[in-house]
């Protein structure tokens, strides 16, 4: 899916950035770490260089016996403070990697970026075809129809994913505006939010927090890769837990949603393969710029709000969901005893 790695010891030599993906390398067997990677990549920090962060954190806590971290340039704080929660979020994993030799440092960082990776190509590949079905409110065709397997005629070359992808300040109704965002003559950068982010695709000028990241498509990407896929329809029909349930999930975090709408971008637009080259998509602009916002100490009490209104539809949903498979059990049990 993406290309998430560079050599070993550049990484550790050069102290390159860890917010930032590696090509990617060959499988590795199962070990926990990758499972943790797995949702640590969706709900803490998605586009992530992790055997640069583990390398670059281990040599700043030993800087930071002999210094502050307000020491360090804005980025390196956030690298440090991302090493921090997943230190946080693995118990031993900082005896681990102080006590262990270079090359286990390496080897755990590669596991968990493995585990990152993994579960951002899943959610890529199975979001891809589901999201053409949600682009209107259901009953209504797609017109022209677009193939499930093909994003070829998706982005700016389809009128319906090209008013969503519609960078939220400009009019898609426009028709010279369209067509230069059609041949490109437009070109969209990743920090130029879609109308797809909006609740009812609306975006207000004189309130640019009206509705942001509270649309429809959002909350049922959200449900498929946290919950279940069957969870977007009325009924759900999964008997499995969902990621959510399996890593112990009880809240929305702000990453979660960044990383959630960068997947529904990604599936709206025309691009194949999801990589941080890919100048047309621009994700990892995208994912980067909607972190800043959320993170911003002076946009707190907006980012509160946002949350609050997320956590009603997870945990709403999520007991919903939990009934449903407990009641889909309790048939199946019945419907045993019968025979």
């Amino acid at each position: 899916m993406d290309n998430d790695n560079s050599s070993s010891n550049e990484c550790r030599k050069r102290g390159s950035s860890a917010l930032q993906l590696r090509p990617r390398k060959r499988a590795l067997k199962s070990d926990p770490l990758v499972s943790h990677g797995r949702h640590f990549g969706r709900t803490v920090f998605a586009l992530c260089n992790y055997p640069s962060l583990l390398t670059n954190g281990i040599l700043r806590l030993e800087q930071l016996e002999d210094a502050s971290l307000k020491d360090f340039t804005a980025e390196e704080r956030r690298e440090h403070l991302i090493f921090e929660k997943l230190l946080d979020s693995y118990p031993g994993l900082l005896e681990r990697i102080r006590d262990g030799s270079e090359e286990e440092v390496l080897h755990v960082g590669e596991l968990i970026g493995k585990g990152a990776s993994t579960a951002r190509g899943e959610d890529t590949k199975s979001l891809k075809p589901v999201v053409i079905d949600w682009i209107l409110p259901a009953g209504e065709a797609v017109l022209p129809s677009l193939p499930h397997n093909s994003k070829i005629s998706c982005g700016f070359n389809h009128p319906i994913t090209g008013r969503l992808l519609c960078p939220a300040e400009l009019d898609w109704n426009d028709a010279e505006t369209k067509q230069k965002l059609q041949s490109g003559e437009i070109a969209v950068s990743g920090d130029q939010w879609p109308l797809f982010v909006y609740a009812n695709e609306v975006y207000d000028p004189d309130d640019p927090w009206n509705g942001l990241l509270r649309s429809r498509l959002l909350v049922n990407a959200f449900r498929h890769i946290f919950t279940s896929p069957s969870s977007v329809e009325k009924e759900p029909k999964a008997t499995r837990a969902g990621n959510a349930h399996l890593h112990g999930m009880t809240a929305v975090t702000v990453p979660s949603v960044t990383y959630v709408a960068t997947q529904v971008r990604f599936a709206l637009c025309s691009s194949s393969v999801f990589s941080r080259t890919d100048t047309v998509t621009d994700s990892e602009t995208f994912y980067h710029s909607l972190l800043d916002l959320l993170e911003d100490p002076d946009e707190k009490g907006e980012v509160t709000d946002l949350l609050v209104w997320w956590n009603r539809y997870f945990l709403l949903h999520q007991q919903l969901d939990e009934l449903s498979k407990l009641t889909v059990l309790c048939l199946g049990y019945a419907k045993g005893e019968q025979h």
